[in-house]
């Protein structure tokens, strides 16, 4: 299952994350459609927050640390409020959706 945007098919794993990052917001679009995410604002914020996770550290946070994270910018943030915007899990639908690869494996909590 791969997107197409712009003419161009982009690899993805079984699961539908890209294979390689895309950080161009017609990407976005075509994801968050094939979600049946309608993007607000806030989203573009949290997906431009897991983007500079990504570029800085070379992986996304997990929830927990999401959360943190996006409390930085949004300080009224909860569990509740990313669900509303990302409602299969924000740590992972939130990097599908921002043209990221599949998260790495955090357990244990």
């Amino acid at each position: 299952m791969g997107y197409v945007v712009n003419g161009v098919e982009l690899e993805t794993d079984p699961e539908g994350y890209l294979l390689e990052p895309n950080y161009s917001e017609e990407v976005v679009k075509v994801i968050a459609a094939a979600e049946n995410i309608e993007l607000t604002p806030r989203h573009w914020e949290v997906i431009n927050y897991l983007r500079d996770q990504y570029r800085e550290e070379g992986h996304t946070p997990n929830f927990r640390n999401m959360l943190k994270g996006v409390q930085e910018f949004w300080p009224e943030a909860d569990s509740k409020a990313l669900y509303d915007l990302f409602p299969i899990g924000p740590a992972k639908q939130g990097c599908k959706v921002g043209g990221l690869p599949q998260p790495l494996g955090k357990g244990g909590y």
